[in-house]
């Protein structure tokens, strides 16, 4: 069962709790409608939008209340992996497991490295930057707006290096620049094979990002028709049962509370 609902909040319905009211509107029982607000499927606009999770949050007139309800997302378990690699003042670096959201969407957010980073070092979590969802790795999380702002700028301004590595079909030039376009914007991918494996015809590639396009590893290594093994979207003859085999390995970046160069690495990869 789905169902999207929106409602401004009356004079009349003032006073009221938000799970009251969410109850009454959707015709859900009340249970239901505090799970969803429990995994972030509520949002209100007062002052600014954010995400109802209490579910006696006392409305007022005015108040924008949205509810985004699936069954089957509400009822989905993230994957295991999880885990901090590193704790900064202002910041944390993170394992990401495949199949698991970098943030939310309108329908929840339990399901999201931004939430469960949230719950488990109960402190305020800023976005600033992604990782697709069938893609695992490393990333950032800010935990303060001056950080999430410096850090975002860090990576606007290239100065926070990504690698990945990847298994793609075929064997691939030693090296190579990959500097196709992407939705009309420059991109560009350097790329160094590690290793050929002739039985199985697939290369091991470690891979460095100039720019951050949409799916941009993806969709440069099928332009040159080496496409990630597991890639569900881009390629032929790429297909597995294994997922996606690109990794988010590796991030240098001057830290800006240390004032130094950093570098956070996966175990067991090039560093």
């Amino acid at each position: 069962m789905a169902l999207e609902l929106r409602h401004t909040v009356t004079a009349e319905e003032a006073g009221t709790d938000a799970a009251s009211l969410l109850c009454q509107l959707s015709q859900l029982p009340k249970q239901r409608i505090k799970d969803a607000m429990a995994k972030g499927a509520v949002q209100l606009q007062r002052r600014q939008r954010k995400r109802l999770r209490r579910a006696t949050e006392t409305l007022q007139t005015g108040d924008q209340l949205s509810l985004s309800y699936d069954t089957d997302i509400l009822a989905r378990k993230p994957p295991e992996g999880t885990r901090c690699i590193a704790r900064q003042k202002h910041y944390s670096v993170w394992f990401k497991p495949a199949g698991l959201m970098s943030q939310g969407t309108a329908f929840g957010d339990h399901l999201s490295l931004l939430r469960l980073a949230e719950q488990q070092l109960n402190r305020p979590v800023f976005l600033v930057h992604r990782l697709d969802r069938e893609t695992a790795g490393l990333m950032l999380i800010a935990h303060t707006s001056v950080a999430a702002a410096t850090l975002s700028r860090l990576f606007e301004q290239h100065q926070i290096e990504k690698i990945y590595q990847a298994r793609v079909r075929g064997e691939t030039p030693a090296e190579g620049r990959i500097d196709l376009p992407l939705d009309g914007k420059t991109a560009i991918t350097h790329y160094q094979r590690l290793s050929y494996d002739a039985s199985l015809n697939q290369s091991c590639l470690r891979i460095r990002l100039e720019t951050g396009r949409t799916h941009q590893i993806r969709r440069h290594l099928d332009a040159i028709e080496h496409p990630i093994i597991g890639d569900p979207r881009y390629g032929r003859g790429n297909k597995n049962n294994e997922g996606l085999q690109l990794l988010a390995t590796e991030l240098h970046f001057q830290c800006p509370e240390r004032k130094q160069q950093i570098k956070y690495c996966l175990d067991g990869y090039n560093k």
